[in-house]
This record gives structure tokens, C-alpha cells and sequence, in this order.
């Protein structure tokens, strides 16, 4: 935390002298209490209270004085906001090996109830699109703010035969281009992310290299998740065929156009690792005023230093 007028903090020393001048009053008070008092008769008539209950009034006014003053300072934080405007590609690789059964009920399951959790999760203002890929890339969904049509799409995904990876990093590109412009900022163009899961290894296509070139000429980070454990099976003409995870391309990808690379092995983790890429894509962090926020808990505690105040001792501080 910082503030904008530190040197206000002075008037914190404001608090520890409060506290001195409580313990000499309340010092006094018992003093003259021992000196004039018949405590046998007191202590039949009026029952001593708690201690706590005595000075708990006085403990909240000198937290909410604290609050105040710190309020005054014009303190600042750093402040999860949405991002203004972006855009995200949801690609999802829809190839053979996406009905392993390693990841329950099947990675493509897993993988579209976590999409579909990804996309709802999303600033209410971003551009969401849709791309699948097995043996050709398809934009399903061109960046729309409709998340009811996004989430139709996710659950009508088909599986098909192959997997061209390079290819659906060209084709997330161009579902980029069709994203609606900005009215206030026709000519500005709109943050955008690529997020990319993949099970299995590109055999056909264009070379994942080309399409990392092409997302670094266009400026796009590239979020990849390696999804599925390496025990992977499915059965392809009567045979059971091993469908291991290409990690390192994935990671390669993530790297290479300065996005960030994630494996997942289940449908939990695929979900964490969605909830984690919003978080980044999805939302900046700013410095920003928080004094109203100090205020309000300065409110807050006030109003519970009067009532505890009324209830345990009959009267307000």
C-alpha cells in the first residue's frame, strides 16, 4: 500500500496518546473508587462486569480514529479491474485422441465443461471466439460478446481424424480479424490472446513453426494447455493406440510468442488452469485510490463502538 499524502500518517501518533490518556483516566477512576467506596456493599449490589466489556468501546473508537487517519492519507493499492476491451480465441482440438478415457469421462468431456466454465467467467465486455481443429481448423463462433452461442458451439464439438496444430494457430488469427472495431477507437487495435488446448502431436498441415511466426508478426501471446496424462488410449480400426501428450510443442508455442504454457491431467486441473488464464488475460492490476474503502470501514466500526457501547454500558461513548 501507498499514499498520495504520506505525510498525514503523522496524525496517527493521535492513537497511542488516546491510549495513554485512557489508561491514566481509567488508572484515576479506580483509584478513587478504592478510596471511596464500601467495596463489600458494592460488590453485593453491583456485581463487577467483565473487564473486556468495559474497554471494548474504547478499543474500537481508537481502531476506527486509526481508520480515519489512514483515510486521510489517500491510501493506494493495487486493484484487480477487467480489462477494458480484449479478445480471446478458445481453440480446442477436436482430433481422435481427444476420446481417451484417461481424463474422465473423456478429455473432450472434460475439456468442454471447462471451456465452458473459462468463457463464463470472462469480463462481461470481452470478445469471445471459437475455434476447432483436428485435420482442418474452423472458426465455429467469430469473437461475439454472446456467451449463449459460445456455449452451444462448446457443447456441439465433434470429434475428426488428425491434428493440425499449425493450422488452427492460423485460423484463431484470422477469427482475430473479425472482431467488431471499437467506435470510440476505430483504428486502435483490441488486446487479444490465443488460448490453445491440444492432447496430441501435429500430423498435418502447416508447421506449428509457421504459425508461431505469424503469431509473433501479429503481436499475439499464444496461452497453451497440454491436456491428458501420457497413458492415453483409444481405439482406432479394432486396435488400442497409445495417445500421448505433446508437451513440448505446446510449451514451444507458449514460449515462443510470449504467451504461457500449462499441462493439466484432469478435469479439475483442466478447470484450474482455465480459472488461472483468466485471471490473466481476463484482468489487469492498477494502482488506485482506496480511501473510500477506509471509510467505510471507519463507518462500519463506528456504528459497532455505539452499540456495543449501548448495549453494555447503557449509554453511547
Amino acid at each position: 500500500m501507498t499514499f498520495l499524502a504520506p505525510e498525514r500518517l503523522w496524525l496517527l501518533l493521535v492513537v497511542p496518546l488516546l491510549v495513554v490518556v485512557y489508561v491514566v483516566l481509567q488508572w484515576r477512576r479506580r483509584a478513587y473508587a478504592l478510596r471511596f467506596t464500601n467495596l463489600a456493599l458494592l460488590h453485593r449490589v453491583a456485581p463487577r462486569s467483565p473487564a473486556w466489556r468495559r474497554h471494548l468501546a474504547a478499543v474500537l473508537m481508537l481502531v476506527t480514529v486509526g481508520l480515519l487517519v489512514t483515510a486521510f492519507a489517500r491510501p493506494q493499492a493495487e486493484v484487480r479491474v477487467p480489462r477494458e476491451r480484449a479478445t480471446i480465441v478458445v481453440t480446442i482440438d477436436v482430433s481422435i485422441s481427444m476420446r481417451a478415457d484417461d481424463v474422465e469421462p473423456t478429455r473432450l468431456e472434460a475439456a468442454q465443461e471447462a471451456a465452458k466454465g473459462f468463457v463464463e467467467t470472462l469480463p462481461d465486455q470481452f470478445n469471445v471466439a471459437l475455434v476447432s481443429f483436428a485435420g482442418t481448423a474452423n472458426i465455429l463462433v467469430p469473437p461475439t460478446t454472446d456467451r449463449s452461442a459460445l456455449i452451444r458451439a462448446i457443447d456441439g464439438l465433434e470429434l475428426a481424424e488428425s491434428t493440425a496444430t499449425g493450422e488452427a494457430i492460423f485460423t484463431s488469427l484470422d477469427a482475430l480479424k473479425q472482431v467488431p472495431p471499437d467506435p470510440d477507437h476505430p483504428n486502435d487495435p483490441a488486446p487479444a490472446r490465443i488460448v490453445l488446448l491440444s492432447d496430441g502431436f501435429r500430423n498435418i498441415g502447416r508447421p506449428v513453426e509457421e504459425g508461431i511466426a505469424a503469431a509473433q508478426r501479429a503481436d499475439v501471446p499464444i496461452y497453451t494447455i497440454a491436456f491428458g496424462t501420457p497413458f492415453g488410449m483409444v481405439e482406432i480400426q479394432g486396435q488400442r493406440t497409445p495417445v500421448p501428450v505433446d508437451e513440448v510443442t505446446m510449451r514451444r508455442i507458449a514460449e515462443a510468442t510470449g504467451g504461457q504454457a500449462y499441462t493439466a491431467v484432469s478435469g479439475e486441473e483442466l478447470k484450474e488452469v482455465y480459472s488461472d488464464i483468466g485471471s490473466s488475460v481476463g484482468y489487469t492490476t492498477e494502482e488506485q485510490e482506496i480511501t473510500s474503502h477506509l471509510v467505510g470501514y471507519a463507518l462500519i466500526t463506528a456504528l459497532v463502538t455505539a452499540l456495543t457501547s449501548l448495549f453494555f454500558l447503557g449509554r453511547l461513548p
